[in-house]
């Protein structure tokens, strides 16, 4: 087994599609060819007859199903006659409409951004704190923490389960993305469905380090207080320089937080690799998992 280097890009073929991400990257474009044209959003807004804060919901990627006329109006007001250009952006607006399979298969459980987000990421640096990361949970796990708390019908605890087994297909393709993950021994220790499921997911977790694109260290008890104790968050990167990187951060009940600007990505970067270089390398990670496994009876 060998440490993958952090920057691992995919090559262009078989770039997965997310309509998130590409309504995600027609926002931001539409964002660049305004401030390049040198015009606020009420400006835009009044040569339009809009609403000025339909022009802010659309750069800040708030519209579920863009409309190609918006898309054109808005290139002739910023003065985008080039044809190439004209078209990529209709393109994208295209793709943008159309649903993902999660949201054809899972519209009743699958709710937020993030499997939209992560299914075209080429690179996702992830930290745990409480449990196993859900791309390398076990049905079983998967089904235990859904059961917690006993809040849930039996037919929703089946379709998020299922759900969540769909989300980690991204692994499978023939060209995955690069998935490290850092977890917290906490996480590895804490009797979630019982014994028999926990030892089950320890050996999961081994086999999917074998993977060329998988990496996971542990996190131990001894390091003490870090640099991320209120809870897990992810990087996602992506191949496309149109697509900059954001940071999925789990807040719990209150819902999910994603950040974009470039100093909040940096912070987390930063907190990332103090996490890694704390904790146990690739290599030992797999052997005190293995171990922990035999515990579990």
């Amino acid at each position: 087994m060998h440490e993958f280097p952090l920057c691992a890009k995919r090559s262009e073929r078989h770039v997965a599609y997310s309509p998130t991400v590409r309504r995600r990257r027609l926002s931001n474009a539409l964002r660049q060819f305004r401030e390049s044209a040198g015009l606020d959003s009420k400006e835009v807004a009044r040569r339009l007859g809009w609403q000025p804060s339909k022009v802010t919901r659309i750069e800040r990627d708030e519209w579920r199903r863009p409309t190609i006329n918006d898309v054109m109006d808005l290139l002739d007001v910023y003065g985008v006659t080039d044809e190439t250009r004209r078209q990529a952006m209709i393109a994208l607006a295209r793709e943008s409409r159309r649903r993902g399979w999660w949201e054809e298969e899972f519209k009743d459980i699958l709710g937020g951004a993030l499997v939209g987000l992560e299914w075209e990421a080429s690179e996702i640096q992830a930290f745990e704190a409480m449990l196993i990361p859900g791309l390398l949970q076990t049905a079983d796990y998967a089904r235990a923490v859904f059961s917690g708390g006993r809040v849930m019908e039996k037919g929703d605890i089946e379709r998020l389960t299922e759900a969540r087994l769909a989300r980690q297909r991204m692994l499978d393709r023939e060209d995955p993305p690069t998935f490290w993950a850092v977890i917290d021994e906490a996480a590895l220790r804490k009797h979630v469905g019982g014994p028999a499921v926990m030892r089950d997911q320890l050996h999961h977790l081994c086999r999917m380090a074998e993977r060329r694109n998988i990496g996971i260290q542990v996190l131990q008890d001894a390091i003490g207080a870090h640099t991320s104790m209120t809870g897990g968050f992810a990087i996602l990167d992506y191949q496309a320089s149109e697509d900059p990187s954001i940071v999925y951060v789990e807040v719990g009940a209150a819902g999910d937080l994603f950040l974009e600007k470039p100093e909040d990505v940096a912070h987390y970067r930063k907190s990332y690799g103090y996490l890694r270089a704390s904790a146990l390398s690739a290599d030992a990670s797999v052997t005190y998992i293995e171990d922990l496994a035999k515990h579990f009876k």
